[in-house]
């Protein structure tokens, strides 16, 4: 995502309305966000597609790289060892299944 520019992606809700082809066109070509404003504030961020994929994908790394922070700061780690065992273990009870 590019970084927004206030002369360009900035724009009242009554001009999104009336040209909303147009600025979805503008939204895909030009990488940037737009800002609504309703009464001459902040309403609304418009983003591609793609671009909240990316913010919803970065947003669950940094959930998990969080809690793994948590998780090893409260002690809750292992060994690799220990991870070793675990998998293989997993692994035998998975196929013992089928």
């Amino acid at each position: 995502m590019r970084a927004i520019s206030i002369s360009n992606d900035i724009i009242p809700i009554a001009e999104f309305k009336t040209n909303i082809s147009r600025w979805f066109k503008i939204l895909q070509t030009s990488g940037h966000p737009l800002i609504i404003t309703q009464n001459s504030k902040p309403a609304g961020v418009l983003l591609s597609a793609s671009d909240y994929d990316d913010l919803v994908y970065r947003k669950s790394f940094l959930d998990s790289v969080e809690q793994g922070m948590v998780d090893a700061d409260s002690g809750l780690t292992m060994t690799t060892e220990e991870l070793r065992n675990s998998l293989n273990s997993r692994r035998s009870e998975g196929n013992s299944c089928g």
